[in-house]
Parts: structure tokens; sequence; C-alpha cells
């Protein structure tokens, strides 16, 4: 396994009422879909266009396993800092930390651990990552 020291990527969002519970308070499902984005503005401020990499490319993204620690209730119209970096690369396997802070008080809203691997497409087999992707994620490019 190749440990790596990268520093994060950060991705401002603020918390919309569609975020949010009948408390005002972010549903526990959306803290995931805020990971997600700030892993694909990473990509993508790494020039890593997912829909490219599928139809001309042939590969797609997925997510093998995911922990998320929550720390602090996120509230309607917070902002938050949402970090993503590769930790870790094993084979085909790929290791991401992620942080979520409330930009207010820097307080830690939730952290969240994840294992991610690419696949072919068409028979969704495991596939390495191509090396130039793989050298913009250890490079932080």
């Amino acid at each position: 396994m190749t440990e790596l020291k990268t520093a994060p990527f950060v991705w401002h969002l603020r918390v919309y009422y569609e975020d949010t519970d009948a408390g005002g308070v972010v549903y526990h499902s959306r803290y995931l879909n805020f990971f997600e984005r700030a892993r694909t503005e990473l990509l993508r401020a790494m020039g890593v266009s997912q829909i490219e990499l599928k139809e001309k490319h042939g590969l797609i993204w997925v997510v093998l396993e995911i922990s998320v620690k929550f720390r602090k209730a996120a509230r309607l119209d917070d902002e938050l800092l949402v970090s993503a970096e590769l930790q870790w690369v094993k084979g085909v396997r790929q290791g991401f930390r992620q942080e979520m802070t409330r930009k207010s008080d820097g307080k830690v809203v939730a952290t969240a651990e994840l294992s991610a691997v690419m696949l072919h497409a068409d028979s969704l087999r495991p596939a390495r990552v191509p090396a130039w992707i793989e050298e913009r994620l250890i490079n932080n490019e």
C-alpha cells in the first residue's frame, strides 16, 4: 500500500432547506451527498471529467465502503467546507479521507473515510486508475 501526503481539496457549500429535516438539521444521508460532491469537484479541479472518463475511456469510479462519523449538527443556512484528499493507493483501490467543517466557528461537523475502485463501465470489472489520473491525484495538480 502506498500512503500519500497530499494537501486536501476544499469545496464550499451552503445548507439549503431541502437538505434538512423538520427541525432544520441536515438529514443524515445528505452528508454522503456533500462528501460525494467534494470528491467530484476534486477530480474536476484536476481536469478529470467523470463523463469523459466513462464516454472516452470506458471507466467509472465507485465507492466500495464508507465510514462516516457525525460530530456536530449542521443546520439550515450553515456554510460548510468539505475537504477531500487521497490517502493511499493499494492495487486498484484508493482510500480517501474527508472532513466537513462549519465555516462560522471551524467546528468539525463530520468526517468520512472511504475506499473506492475504478471499474470498466461495460463489465464492471476492476481497472487500474490511468497513470495520468493517478499522477494528478498524487501530485495534487
